[in-house]
């Protein structure tokens, strides 16, 4: 049993957010301008990125240093099988690159470890905690419901992320952020009266 306690947005908003953990557009024009921007972003993020994660046309090509290139191709059609792979960032403290995976509805995260290749996915881009030994994902999306709600607890201690466990919620999980190492503080989001409405709460998500 996890047990939730409301939270003070004041603290919560001096809480550090990573800069890969983008928030959801607030409407469809600024969706589509995220659209549009979406090549020109990715490309800025590449040209940080190193020598070992290039896109050569529709294919993100990614190096690790212990396995064979990984190719992420995408396919651009009209339908069900429509996938596009947009590198997010590099993620040293874990060791790990962040790849979005966007479908013909809804999408989910990747991580791919830097040395071995393996693929981890995950519900939404991971909040890190300070001491490096855990990372949360939270998702929402209470309205379209293409994507699961709800929040992840993984464990970076091994040779891979392992999942300790995890919530798919009626309720959304927005922008989770570490009060110290063991609790989080996120927007909770829940669908009433056809709209979303959001509060800060509070979770301990390690013992």
């Amino acid at each position: 049993v996890l047990r939730i306690y409301p939270a003070a947005r004041p603290v919560y908003e001096k809480l550090p957010a990573p800069a890969w953990v983008a928030p959801k557009p607030a409407s469809a024009e600024e969706e589509e301008a995220l659209f549009l921007n979406f090549a020109a972003e990715e490309q800025r993020r590449l040209r940080q990125a190193g020598p070992r994660v290039v896109r050569t046309g529709r294919a993100l090509r990614l190096r690790p240093t212990a396995a064979p290139e990984i190719r992420l191709v995408n396919n651009p059609v009209e339908d069900e099988r429509n996938v596009s792979y947009e590198y997010l960032a590099s993620l040293p403290d874990i060791r790990q690159w962040l790849v979005a995976v966007h479908l013909y509805e809804g999408g989910y995260y990747l991580l791919l470890d830097q040395r071995t290749g393996h693929r981890t996915q995950l519900m939404a881009p991971p909040v890190i905690a300070p001491d490096g030994r855990h990372f949360v994902c939270g998702n929402s999306d209470v309205l379209a419901r293409f994507e699961p709600s709800g929040l992840q607890l993984w464990s970076t201690e091994g040779s891979r992320p392992q999942l300790l466990w995890e919530r798919q919620t009626e309720w959304g999980c927005t922008n989770p952020r570490w009060l110290d190492n063991k609790t989080i503080l996120f927007e909770q989001d829940f669908f009433d009266k056809d709209d979303v409405d959001t509060r800060v709460v509070r979770l301990k998500v390690v013992p």
